[in-house]
This record gives C-alpha cells, structure tokens and sequence, in this order.
C-alpha cells in the first residue's frame, strides 16, 4: 500500500492536468467563437458609431448606455447560444438523423421528418425575433401562433422533400412547380403578409434547424435514394424554405377573411417601448424555454429507445442545452434592450426633415455595406463555399462563392431600400428576380440547382434580423411619415430577407453554369488531347511496324545471299 501511494498522487495529477486541458480546451473553442460573432458584428458597430455619435447624437445620454448593453449582449448571446448548439442541438440532429434510417419504413422517416422540422424551426432565434416585430406592429398576429405557423411549413416541406428522395424525383421540376404555386396564392394574400412570407422563410432557416433537415437528408439520400448522389444531398434547404411563404400566406387569408377584408390597424414600431432590463428578461424567458424544450421532449424518447448514449454523453447534451438556452436569452435581450432600437434609429436619421433630400440615398450605401459585410463573416456562407470547394474538386474556391455571395447580398439589401424610399410593391422585384432563377435551372447542372436554393435558404442570419431588418422598419416608418401617407409598414418594411433569399439563387446557379461550361471545355480539351495522342500514337505503332517489316525483309534477304553464294559454289565444283 505505502509504495502504490506515490503511483496514485502521480495520477491524479495527470487527471487534474488532464481536466485542465479539456477546460483550456473548450474555452479556447468558446473565445474563438465568440471572435468570429465580434468580428461579423464590426461593420454593424461602425455604422452605429458613426452615425449616433458624430452624424445625430442621441438626445438622452441614457440611450447610450442601453446601446452598448444591447450590442455587447447580442455578441456574446450568439457567442454562447452557438457553443450551446456545439455541445447539444448539433448532436441531437446528427444522432436523430442517423437513427430515423433504423426505422427503415419510409412513412415513419417522412412522418419523424415533419416533427423534428417543426420542432427544430421554433427554436430558431431569428424567427423570433421576426415574431416579436410583427406582433409589435400588428397585435392580431400572435407571437406564439407566428412562429408555430412557420415551423409547421418548415416540417411539411421536409417531409416532402424526404418523400423526394426516396421517390427520385426531378428537383428541377419540383422547384418551378412549388414557386408557381406559390406566386399564384399571391393573388389571394394581403398585401400585409406578401414581403412578411417571404421574409420569415428566410429567418426559419438558421442555426438550429439547418443541421436537423441536412442530416435527414444526408441519412436518406445515402441508404434509400435510388442513385445515392450527391445531387440529392443538396435542395433540401431550398424546399423547406418554401413552405413559411404558402404556411404563412394561407394565414394571412385566413385573417383576412375573419376580418372581412378589413385587418385591424397597423400600430407604431417601438422597440424602445420595453425600458426595464428585469422586464425584458421576464418577457422572453417563456417564448425561450417554449423555443427549446419541444426539441428536448422530443430527443427523449430516441435515447431511450434507438440511440442509447452513455450516461455521461446524454448529461453533455442537457447541459449544453441550458447553454444554448442562456445564450438565446441574452441574445434576445440584448436586441428588445438597445440593439433594435438602434436599427430604428438610424433608419429614421436619413430621412428627417431637416436633412437634405439626397441623404436618404445614402442608405443605398449603408444597405450594401452591411449586407455584404454580414454575409462575409456568416458561418453558413463559410461552409457553403468548403462544400462548394470539395464538390468541384477545387475549380470554384470557397472564396469565390463568399465574394459572390457577399455581392448579391450587398445589392440584395440595396435593392431593398430602394422599394422602401420609393414604396414599389415587392412583387416588382421579386417576381423577376425568381422567373431568372427559375429560367437558369434550365442551363445549370441539377447539383448546383440544390446549392443555390440551400445557400438562398442560410443567408439571412441572425444579425440580419436582429439589426437590419429593424433599419429597413425604420426607414418604412420614416418614409411614410415624410410623405404624409398611410403606408403599411407590414407592406413597405418587410421584404429584406425575401431580397437576400433570392439573390444567391441567381449568383449559385451562375457559377455553376460557369463550372458547367468549364468542365465542358476540359473534357472536350481532354478528348482532344486524348484523341491527338491516340492518332500519335497510331502512326507511331504503324512506323514501328513498317521498321518491323523492313527489318525482316533485310533479315530475310541478308540470308537468301550465303544460301545463293553456296549454290553457285556447289554448281561449279559439279562443272569442274
């Protein structure tokens, strides 16, 4: 025993030292996360600087305060909220998805897909934020109803598009006939609720939901697609995406007609109106805790029956739930304590009666600006462009996608400006926008179809409706007070998201046509190549055979001389 003592203090040094490591470890994952939101965040914090500190000053000191607490907040609420997704929702849509497969039936996955869609789809940080922005502006529209409304869109559509996997159907075809049918309900919907359909397609595709239908997707596509391609793996985003818009447009009809055509008036956008920060924590702990515990539940009975991790794996996953919820809680209250009003603000600034009628065209700048700058420091845009990198074999750099991206993004929010200062129905634009996109399937390969449609579905993050979708609210506010009208805000201050949705579906699809041709001209330089080398080395084998044929004709003759000179010798020895 005495001589064990000094090997078990030599252990439990190595165990503490070990211990320290991992913790080390996990911060040192936590501080580089935390790096990449702060550095995502600057172009938001400079515009901030910039115009309420030196273009108009906040009158209340006290505001300045509230905005420092509400950015540092929104920072380090996502920084936490995305550790949190690390350690728990990740895995729980990895695991979920990879078991759904055991099942082997195709109507329980399709059934098990529309689930965890909705489930996943609530949680979405976004989408809140969005609800509580829409029901700020029109109270008929519940916070609670809002997001449940588009997380069931979200789920139908999953399970359709597993249903298209299995069944193999063209993704082409399946895209043109969906968006069809969604511009012909368009008919029947308020204008209220066109840009916000739109718009809350792209807030429900975010962090949490992405991973869920991507590893249901990735999980049929691989044992119960009939091609096992990579064409399959990719459009599932893009699918999902659509069913918010039809989701939400049948409940804008459905309002419509219980209003008699007449929907309640709209009230004003305060994102101020909430000034305790013990208030704004009260409000959203409920909306928090209703966003993250149906994913939980649901997780429950997998574990105990399909996935069965150890004790101490299952105990990771919970305590990286209370994270992700801590982390969303923060997140949101720092955008209700000072990151939204912010937002509003400067919106207003560039169109005050007191500035120049050229100012507001300035936000044409602002727009692109953060538009762009937002997309570059996106997560999901990164990852996008390593896909797109490996997918290619490295003909389109990951680089190129981000900057092209980062582009149509920038003029996505530039364009969205526009229809606010000149208050032209979004239809305008985005019909066009989509028949381009639609009328380029034709020409691009069916992998980058799928691309273009999941990349459309992640670029709206977060930040963009945390911040620039209060801006462009602002502005729509603004602009209808400047010109004395009784604009909609629902009408003229939404649509944002639905102009960054459709942008990458034009700019993907380009460069695929661009890779498409590419990869035509190396294959036709190679089969060139090929063919002149095949010619060479035809005329090098009948040159070989020819000196063959020769060498043989000499060999021949240089034989048939001694056997002649030996003739000739033997018949003159027979004269003699």
């Amino acid at each position: 025993m005495l001589y064990s003592l000094p090997y078990l203090n030599v252990f439990s040094e190595i165990g503490v030292l070990m211990y320290r490591i991992k913790i080390r470890s996990k911060l040192a994952i936590f501080w580089n996360t935390l790096k990449d939101v702060f550095i995502s965040s600057v172009s938001l914090a400079v515009i901030i600087v910039i115009v309420c500190g030196f273009v108009a000053p906040l009158e209340d000191k006290s505001d300045y305060i509230k905005l420092i607490v509400g950015y540092f907040s929104v920072v380090f609420g996502q920084a936490v909220f995305l550790a949190g997704l690390n350690i728990s929702i990740l895995p729980i849509g990895k695991l979920v998805g990879s078991s759904l497969i055991r099942l082997k039936k195709a109507v329980y996955i399709i059934l098990f897909g529309v689930v965890f869609g909705v489930l996943a789809t609530v949680a979405e940080p976004a989408l809140t934020v969005l609800a509580k922005q829409t029901n700020m502006i029109m109270p008929v529209i519940d916070e609670t109803v809002f997001i449940w409304i588009m997380g069931l869109g979200i789920g139908l559509l999953v399970g359709y598009s597993l249903f298209r996997i299995m069944k193999d159907q063209n993704i082409k075809i399946v895209f043109a006939v969906l968006y069809v049918i969604t511009f012909a309900t368009m008919i029947f919907v308020p204008k209220q609720f066109v840009g916000l359909a739109f718009d809350g397609s792209g807030a429900t595709t975010g962090d949490i939901s992405v991973p869920f239908i991507l590893a249901l997707g990735w999980g049929v596509s691989t044992t119960m697609s009939k091609h096992k391609s990579n064409d399959d793996s990719f459009g599932l985003i893009g699918l999902a995406s659509v069913g918010p818009i039809l989701t939400l447009a049948i409940y804008g009809i459905f309002l419509n007609i219980k209003y008699k055509g007449v929907l309640p008036p709209e009230q004003v956008y305060d994102p101020g109106a909430l000034d305790a920060l013990g208030e704004i924590v009260l409000s959203n702990l409920g909306g928090v805790a209703l966003a993250i515990l149906p994913v939980i539940i649901v997780y429950l009975p997998f574990q105990l029956f399909l996935i069965r991790q150890p004790k101490k794996e299952f105990a990771k996953i919970l305590a990286g739930t209370a994270i992700v919820f801590f982390g969303l809680l923060i997140f949101l209250v720092g955008i209700d304590y000072g990151f939204a009003f912010a937002g509003k603000y400067i919106g207003e600034v560039f169109l005050d009666a007191s500035r120049p009628e050229w100012f507001k065209w300035i936000l044409l700048i602002i727009g692109f600006i953060l538009g762009a700058a937002i997309t570059l420091s996106e997560p999901a845009v990164t990852v996008l462009g390593e896909q797109l990198e490996e997918i290619t074999n490295g003909h389109i750099k990951k680089n190129t996608i981000r900057m092209t991206l980062a582009i149509g993004i920038g003029f996505a929010a530039l364009l969205a400006m526009i229809k606010i200062l000149t208050e032209i129905d979004i239809l305008w634009f985005l019909v066009p926008l989509y028949i381009i996109a639609l009328v380029m399937m034709i020409y691009t390969p069916k992998l980058f179809v799928g691309l273009a449609f999941d990349s459309g579905g992640v670029s709206g993050g977060a930040l963009t409706s945390a911040f620039l979708t209060p801006l462009t609210l602002g502005v729509s506010q603004a602009v209808a007070a400047a010109n004395g009208t009784q604009g909609s805000i629902l009408v003229n201050g939404f649509g944002l998201i639905a102009f960054i949705s459709v942008t990458p579906l034009i700019s993907v699809q380009f460069l695929g046509i661009v890779y498409d041709i590419r990869t035509r001209k190396a294959n036709k330089e190679l089969s060139e190549a090929e063919l002149h080398e095949m010619e060479e080395l035809a005329l090098l084998a009948e040159s070989v055979e020819e000196s063959r044929a020769e060498q043989a004709e000499a060999s021949r003759t240089s034989e048939a001389e001694p056997q002649e000179a030996q003739a000739e010798n033997n018949a003159e020895n027979v004269h003699e």
